[in-house]
């Protein structure tokens, strides 16, 4: 995937297609600003003891960023991520145009992400805090802001120490990553008995039809087996390190934010809100369904395992790949503490 997309103009569309920002005040933007810079500091404590999680290294700096400049770190993390640049083997027009659906992709979401830690940014890692949605959010939702810029950085926060206490956890999505993008030996005929299976199984009632399951299926369609299997462990990663960070948001509790409860609720009832048609398609299409259903089953296997073990022995999880929960135990969490522990 890396090699056909030309991602400087990834960026350029991107950053030209971003939403405006709801209007607000210099002071409010300011003390924004100044606010997440913060509570990514204060944030760090917490959840390193709740966690039990220390690698001991000092608290690094977040970069708080708008909209704009959260595309154009994004490109430059998915260059990393798929191995660079365009070559001489893909042509000019085909890495442009992939560069510009690239870029229409990120402005889309650039206007609901909070935040994001990125282990492949080019100094080793990289916690974003992209402020106007931030901004956008709180007053969505009626709650403290203070409360909820400390409760986004519990979240974001957790995925830095996840990362920086476990350091082969990057590799390992890294890896991943790369066999699910790899389009190199493909066999066309292969690849459309597959799809043609996959709209067979639809039509029978085999195969997902939800929205989001039907997307993550399609895509097992044309992927070959060992791409199948690089896909579930991106996906079994991603809901155990959002579980996981949900986890510890709610387990820091009211003596660190106040207004758990209420900034907890009400943005559950915001993710399960009804969205326009339009945006109901680019949510499946891009797998945001997918995302919310990560948070929700990887909560449940993190606080099941806890109340069962509790979280030293929960950490047995990050010891290496084979630590990981299985697909089929992210739902059934007793048969990864009896296989595991």
């Amino acid at each position: 995937m890396g090699r056909t997309v030309d991602w400087d103009f990834a960026a350029t569309v991107g950053r030209r297609l971003v939403r405006p920002v709801p209007p607000t005040t210099e002071y409010t933007r300011r003390q924004a600003i100044d606010e997440l810079a913060e509570a990514s500091r204060r944030a760090e404590l917490p959840v390193r003891e709740v966690t039990g999680l220390n690698e001991g290294a000092a608290v690094t700096d977040a970069r708080i960023i708008d909209r704009g400049e959260w595309v154009g770190a994004a490109t430059e993390s998915m260059r990393v991520m798929t191995g660079g640049d365009g070559g001489e083997s893909s042509g000019f027009l085909t890495r442009r145009i992939t560069g510009a659906q690239t870029g229409a992709v990120l402005a889309f979401v650039s206007s609901g992400i909070l935040g994001q830690y990125d282990p492949f940014a080019a100094n080793g890692g990289e916690l974003l805090l992209v402020y106007p949605n931030v901004i956008t959010v709180e007053r969505n939702l009626r709650v403290n802001p203070s409360d909820f810029r400390l409760w986004v950085c519990l979240h974001e926060v957790t995925h830095r120490v996840q990362f920086r206490a476990n350091p082969w956890l990057a590799d390992h999505m890294s890896s991943a990553l790369a066999v699910v993008t790899d389009e190199a030996g493909q066999d066309v005929g292969a690849v459309a008995g597959r799809l043609a299976e996959f709209v067979r199984d639809r039509r029978s009632g085999v195969a997902p039809q939800t929205n989001s399951e039907g997307i993550i299926g399609l895509m097992r369609a044309v992927q070959s087996e060992p791409q199948r299997a690089a896909l579930d462990r991106l996906l079994v990663l991603g809901t155990l390190l959002e579980g996981h960070a949900d986890h510890v948001m709610d387990a820091v509790g009211p003596a660190v934010v106040p207004s758990v409860a209420t900034i907890r609720r009400r943005f559950n009832d915001r993710r399960q809100r009804r969205q326009p048609p339009l945006q109901r398609v680019l949510r499946a299409l891009l797998g945001f369904d997918a995302k919310m259903s990560q948070y929700t089953r990887g909560k449940a296997f993190v606080d099941d395992v806890v109340a069962k073990v509790g979280m030293e022995r929960f950490n047995t999880v990050w010891t290496n790949a084979e630590t990981l929960p299985l697909p089929t135990e992210v739902d059934e969490p007793q048969k990864w503490i009896d296989r595991v522990l």
